[in-house]
């Protein structure tokens, strides 16, 4: 299955646009609840004014809040990223670090975004859980776990380790242009022998086809 998506989405990336681990680990931050796309639309102003973890760890609160306003919830990610760059400055002397346990130490930070940064800013392997993973490995039959950490060690031990970072690109991928939440396009699907939720969404082809997202998603 994972050969099929890496044929199918053979350019798979991260989609939040970043030129440093410290601007991927705050894009990744205020991705929660919202879109990669309206991301990538605010963090251009954002790294304008505050390129640096000392810049962000010293921001007025109200100003940052209103310039994340497009993000949604943007009270609690603007304390977030305010806190997790002093934590930078203070901590790692202005370096975003480079292993899970550090970046899952940091406020606002969890499993996925450190996963996040990992594989995409320091090459290092990581799992990415997030809603369309979850909902693609359960529907795979990767894993019958609800809980993000489970998920991430079920799928783990299935794949070697160098296939971690692509395979969550794949699936996220996957699960924005075709197997949406609802209704997804089983008919169209490359997946469809395989899959053992096929028939989820609708199986006519040209119906299915009506159902695929072509993106940009960033």
């Amino acid at each position: 299955m994972n050969r099929i998506l890496a044929e199918t989405y053979p350019d798979a990336h991260c989609e939040l646009t970043f030129e440093s681990p410290f601007q991927l680990l705050i894009a990744t931050v205020l991705s929660a609840q919202t879109t990669d796309k309206r991301v990538n639309l605010t963090t251009p102003t954002l790294f304008a004014k505050y390129p640096t973890p000392d810049d962000l760890a010293a921001a007025n609160p109200d100003e940052l809040e209103e310039m994340l306003k497009p993000t949604g919830f943007y009270r609690n990610k603007a304390k977030a990223i305010i806190g997790l760059s002093a934590a930078i400055r203070d901590r790692f002397g202005g370096q975003v670090p480079g292993r899970l346990a550090d970046l899952d130490a940091l406020p606002g930070v969890g499993r996925k975004t450190a996963n996040v940064v990992l594989g995409n800013a320091f090459g290092v392997p990581g799992i990415t859980v997030d809603t369309h993973f979850q909902r693609l490995a359960r529907r795979f039959g990767w894993t019958t776990q609800t809980d993000p950490d489970k998920i991430e060690r079920d799928v783990g031990a299935l794949f070697p380790k160098s296939d971690w970072t692509l395979l969550s690109h794949h699936l996220i991928w996957h699960g924005r242009r075709i197997c949406h939440a609802q209704r997804p396009a089983c008919g169209a699907c490359p997946l469809a022998v395989l899959c053992p939720s096929f028939g989820t969404g609708p199986v006519d082809e040209a119906r299915a086809r009506k159902l695929v997202r072509t993106g940009p998603f960033s």
